[in-house]
């Protein structure tokens, strides 16, 4: 029997919400108002944020069954603010107070300055929608 081996690991996913976010950030800093897209974007970095702290999560799991319980601790500590980070972003996208946008987006900036964007890799098709999924979704349903 061979051995299953997971392609999609949590540190995979969180690379690629990382550069995805990263690619955002830059779209919406070129866009001159709130628009339709810019609303799909915005929702699309807050499931981004959401899924990076999930796999966090995960990982921290997986280090506490073997013991590493101050590496996991650290590694939480580390992504901890993507919790509320999201939160934040998802409470400003539910009430509509856009205004409050580019502040929680500046505040993400320094977050995802090491990731290098020489071209942008990913496509509409990945936030297309995501507006209406986010607030499709009910806010006692989420995880925090």
């Amino acid at each position: 029997m061979s051995r299953v081996i997971n392609i999609n690991s949590p540190s995979k996913r969180r690379s690629h919400n990382r550069r995805t976010i990263a690619e955002l950030l830059r779209r919406l800093s070129q866009k001159p108002q709130m628009d339709d897209e810019a609303k799909d974007m915005i929702s699309c970095i807050v499931f981004a944020l959401r899924d990076i702290s999930v796999g966090v999560e995960q990982t921290a799991a997986a280090w506490e069954k073997r013991d590493y319980w101050m590496k996991a601790e650290r590694f939480v500590r580390q992504w901890e603010w993507t919790v509320e980070a999201a939160a934040n972003i998802e409470d400003v996208t539910r009430n509509k107070a856009w205004d409050l946008i580019p502040e929680l987006l500046a505040d993400l900036f320094p977050r995802f300055a090491d990731i290098q964007i020489k071209s942008m890799t990913r496509k509409p098709d990945g936030w297309r929608g995501a507006y209406a999924r986010l607030m499709a979704d009910s806010p006692s349903e989420l995880p925090w």
